[in-house]
């Protein structure tokens, strides 16, 4: 199948291993034919979803120290529903926005390739991730989680440029800020089998802000605009709250994240 279908094919698997399955098809077909396939119409607003884990607001995700196997336990989960959704937001770009007017014909398979590059990174970071849950006794959706990731989806799903300012640029940025603590939190409590996970995870996703903000960028030449201040624009209308400090600037910089896109909105 195409590109297209096969992304669809992402959205469409329910349970977690029948998407990782699918983004896996999605990269082998991919390099087997490069067909980008025809523009998707009806791209589901909504992945479809294993029916666990329970989905609740952010503030009744209960937090526990991580010197504790559950408390390592609650991380590891939270991270891979991360992961989970990124899945199906690798997908979401290449089915919604892979045939969008604004990228060059010229252009169309690099930007396919990107996004299906992250799609089976993120596949792969949760096998990483589901088979470390399952040596602690655990599986993914044994615990609750939020939705914020995939609601932010959902406002951008009209706006091309507001998902790659939201989803890369803001959200996986994040990630960056915060997952050399948690290594280090680990290491210091003698998880190394999960600080080495995250430490894959890590470097991968400072790959996948850098597709962001190249294409992002790119699309602000195409369209006249200044990359900066259009990212403060979109990121003021379509995200709550402001950006938190502290930023790890290193590698936010390697990711092609100047601080005058994140700076101005601490």
């Amino acid at each position: 199948m195409t590109a297209s279908l096969n992304a669809l094919a992402v959205l469409n698997a329910a349970t977690p291993d029948a998407k990782v399955k699918a983004a896996k098809h999605l990269a082998q077909e991919w390099a087997a034919s490069q067909d980008v396939g025809a523009y998707i119409e009806n791209v589901p607003d909504t992945p479809a979803r294993p029916e666990k884990p329970e989905l609740v607001a952010p503030s009744d995700v209960k937090r526990r120290r991580l010197g504790t196997p559950a408390g390592r336990c609650a991380l590891l989960h939270a991270v891979a529903h991360i992961e989970f959704n990124a899945i199906d937001l690798a997908a979401d770009m290449i089915a919604r926005f892979g045939h969008h007017p604004d990228i060059p014909e010229a252009d169309r398979n690099a930007f396919i390739a990107d996004w299906i590059s992250v799609c089976n990174d993120e596949a792969r970071h949760f096998g990483l991730l589901q088979t470390r849950l399952a040596e602690f006794g655990m599986s993914y959706g044994d615990l609750p989680a939020h939705n914020g990731l995939w609601e932010a989806a959902v406002k951008t799903k009209s706006n091309f440029a507001a998902r790659l300012a939201i989803a890369p640029m803001v959200l996986e940025a994040r990630g960056l800020d915060v997952t050399l603590g948690m290594i280090e939190k680990l290491t210091s409590v003698g998880d190394t089998e999960s600080a080495d996970i995250l430490k894959i995870i890590y470097n991968d996703e400072i790959g996948h802000v850098a597709i962001g903000a190249r294409w992002f960028q790119t699309l602000a030449r195409i369209r006249g605009q200044e990359p900066e201040s259009w990212f403060h624009h979109l990121v003021g209308s379509y995200y709550a709250g402001q950006l938190k400090p502290p930023f790890n600037v290193q590698a936010r910089t390697l990711a092609g994240l100047k601080q005058g896109f994140y700076i101005p909105l601490s």
